[in-house]
């Protein structure tokens, strides 16, 4: 059992609770009789528990029962696991609410405690889960015992990941109806430790950058109010100790399994402690709870990592796979896929996929996907999303059969949607204009000429999902890119009540959050890949119903390396999109070569966004020996532990990153040289991650041992020009 219970350890503690993973312990304790629920402790595993000094009780002023005078200085110093509304603690606060009578005070104070083997779902929300063997479950019960509501903080310790899990369920218990105006789903305080913050920040077709700032008096916030989780922020955060690197230091990482509206944050309060937070936004969020009913909050993430930042990596990276994504594709390399977007945008027909086909197929490709443009009259952007009728006059001949051409090539065939979309130009529209997400009255904000269908709705999400179902009944579909184009404006609804409008951002993203798991319990083998103009919506929660999302619009290797680096700080390579695109490229206009576009795209699901029947035969030559690199590489990229050695974003000269084996016996590294220089003289990088007493066998045939390539490094020759790039492999020598 990962969780241990010590009854009335300390004078002032009635109740001490214990998480323990293979490295870490998290400590909750009980303060007093009344039930205030305090953060004790979370960090490097301890061989004892007393933390009657660590916890301060003697330091806050009258704290004890029956000393009220100043028991508002008391909340606003303690260290609270679930911080709440209007009761003296003036920091942050995770929950707060609005009673019939419009008061706001809320204090859920400990009544009871009880351990799962195992870990419980969350409704209609994804969540992380184990078996009885990996995870062990606790849960406060806490009350605020004048409104009857009930306050239960769910805990799941993962023992062998170093994880920890957080999420709260509200209930209410009370005669009359409740709003819950924030409800965030994890908090941390804690001493400060001259802390940095480090995010991931970013836009479109530049997502997820790293950056770290000073940990300040000031709050620093990490936040979407697009209706998603969206590319110009993101909703992970951690906590880093100065001077952070990937093998030291000490880092707190929160990561929320939730694709809409969130918010994190971070700050020193006047008594130079630290609080942590995450959770839905609050910003237009206010739920409607009546009595009996209970609202559960998307989960929260944690890990703690005293070995740098690649522990923390490579934590997330094994706990995504092995108790989030469920997909049969999570362990099995997915299709070499071509995409025809990059290729045709909008101007495609039957005759011209299947020449790209063709000759794909005789290079080694083993997917088509038909992107954007071949349902209604869809021939630019401007009309027929929401009929998704399959356009003849494109598609001669219908569907099935060219998805059959395309199987009798040997390929398997994928489809483009976009089922939360509407176009005022469509057919659906016409019919059913209420269907949109509106004001009343209120002219429509459109992005990318279209407006966003109300997933609130059952009766929509019904219509959407048959839509999209029947097309995939109709032919041998195998892959489906799930896109979402625009961000959420005129937040409004003609179904729900005015007291009921603050749910809609919720709503929706439950849903979105239906219509996939409807589409997998339909299609169980379908291969789903999330998107959202790029990489808009690329978080745990999509994870859960897509083993991979695509990473960004921008294709260019370049662009890509910061990209994927910010990217798999957090996720594992397995799950991110990436492709060799044309040059010069379509985003950024920079041309590099065809190899170090393919050497870059190995780092995630690989494949090809370009028309391959008008690229160079030079390139077009290069394509086989990338297809064999796939093959022979993959297992060990998606399955491997990451390793980043070098930081173009950092040093601006060059990057370098690797996977290694579980086992230690094989190991692939990526160096991209991204400007040259005149320097007579290669350059030296030091790896990671290898057995140290092994000997291994670079693909030039030399010999080293593990201590030597990590601790005297190995040589790159110089390379001459800008943006070339060389896989280094090495294997045990007879492993």
């Amino acid at each position: 059992m990962n969780i241990r219970h010590f009854d009335k350890p300390f004078e002032d503690v009635t109740d001490m609770f214990v998480l323990s993973t293979k490295n870490t312990d998290y400590c909750i304790g009980i303060i007093y009789d009344e039930g205030y629920v305090s953060h004790v402790y979370y960090g490097k595993k301890l061989s004892g528990y007393n933390f009657e000094r660590l916890m301060r009780i003697n330091e806050y002023p009258f704290g004890k029962a029956g000393k009220e005078r100043e028991r508002c200085s008391f909340h606003d110093m303690l260290s609270h696991e679930y911080p709440s509304h209007g009761i003296g603690d003036y920091r942050e606060d995770c929950l707060s609410v609005e009673t019939a009578a419009g008061n706001c005070a809320v204090l859920p104070l400990y009544e009871s405690y009880e351990v799962i083997e195992g870990k419980p779902g969350i409704t209609g929300l994804p969540a992380s889960f184990g078996s009885n063997d990996e995870v062990s479950t606790l849960v406060l019960h806490c009350t605020d015992r004048m409104l009857d509501l009930h306050v239960d903080l769910i805990y799941s310790a993962f023992y062998d990941n170093d994880v920890i899990t957080r999420s709260v369920r509200i209930t209410n218990k009370a005669d009359e109806h409740i709003f819950i105006k924030k409800v965030y789903s994890a908090c941390l305080d804690m001493d400060n430790k001259k802390f940095e913050v480090l995010s991931l920040h970013g836009s479109w077709a530049r997502e997820r950058h790293i950056e770290k700032v000073d940990l300040t008096h000031n709050k620093t916030i990490v936040e979407s109010v697009r209706g998603e989780s969206s590319h110009q922020d993101h909703p992970f955060l951690a906590l880093v100790t100065p001077n952070i690197s990937q093998e030291t230091g000490e880092v707190y990482a929160m990561n929320f399994v939730y694709s809409g509206n969130f918010r994190a944050g971070a700050f020193v309060d006047q008594f130079d402690s630290v609080r942590m937070f995450m959770g839905i936004s609050p910003e237009d969020f206010k739920w409607k709870l009546l009595p009996g009913e209970s609202f559960e909050s998307p989960e929260v993430v944690m890990t703690y990592s005293d070995c740098g930042l690649g522990r923390m990596t490579r934590t997330f990276h094994d706990f995504y796979r092995q108790h989030l994504i469920r997909s049969p594709y999570l362990h099995a390399k997915r299709p070499i896929l071509i995409n025809n977007w990059e290729a045709t945008y909008f101007d495609f027909d039957t005759d011209k996929l299947l020449d790209i086909a063709r000759r794909a197929s005789e290079l080694g490709i083993e997917m088509l996907v038909m992107d954007d443009g071949w349902f209604g009259k869809r021939n630019d952007d401007s009309c027929s999303l929401g009929d998704w009728k399959v356009n003849e006059d494109k598609i001669k001949g219908g569907l099935k059969h060219l998805v059959d051409e395309v199987n009798k090539l040997g390929m398997k065939f994928g489809i483009w949607f976009e089922p939360e979309m509407i176009s005022p130009d469509s057919d659906l529209y016409r019919e059913h204009p209420d269907w949109a997400i509106h004001i009343e009255g209120r002219e429509g904000i459109r992005s990318r000429n279209q407006f966003v269908l109300d997933l609130s709705r059952k009766d929509v999400c019904d219509y959407t999902y048959e839509q999209v179902a029947s097309v995939l009944r109709s032919a041998n579909i195998e892959y489906v890119k799930w896109d979402m184009n625009r961000q959420l404006t005129d937040i409004g609804s003609s179904f729900l009540p005015a007291d009921r409008m603050g749910e809609l951002y919720h709503r929706y993203v439950l849903g979105m959050y239906s219509l996939q798991a409807r589409l997998l319990e339909e299609f169980p083998n379908l291969l789903l890949e999330n998107c959202s103009g790029g990489g808009g919506r690329f978080d745990p929660g999509m994870l859960y119903y897509s083993p991979q999302i695509w990473c960004s619009d921008d294709t260019d290797a370049i662009e890509r390396l910061s990209i994927q680096e910010g990217t798999a700080i957090v996720y594992p390579l397995s799950c991110m999109g990436a492709h060799v695109s044309d040059c010069p490229n379509h985003a950024v206009g920079r041309t590099t070569p065809f190899e170090t576009r393919g050497h870059v795209a190995l780092a995630g699901t690989f494949g090809y966004e370009l028309d391959i029947t008008k690229i160079s035969k030079e390139d077009v030559d290069m394509i086989p020996g990338q297809v064999k690199m796939y093959h022979q590489y993959n297992d060990l990229v998606r399955e491997g532990d990451y390793y980043r050695i070098a930081s173009y974003s950092e040093n601006h000269l060059y990057d370098c990153y690797g996977v290694v084996s579980k086992d230690k016996k094989e190991a692939l590294f990526t160096y991209v040289q991204v400007m040259g220089r005149v320097n007579y003289k290669g350059r030296r990088i030091y790896l990671q991650g290898l057995d140290p007493l092994s000997e291994y066998t670079v693909d030039d045939g030399e010999t080293y041992t593990g201590d030597v390539l990590m601790n005297a490094g190995l040589l790159i020759p110089e390379i001459s020009g800008d943006f070339k790039s060389r896989l280094i492999h090495l294997e045990v020598k007879n492993g």
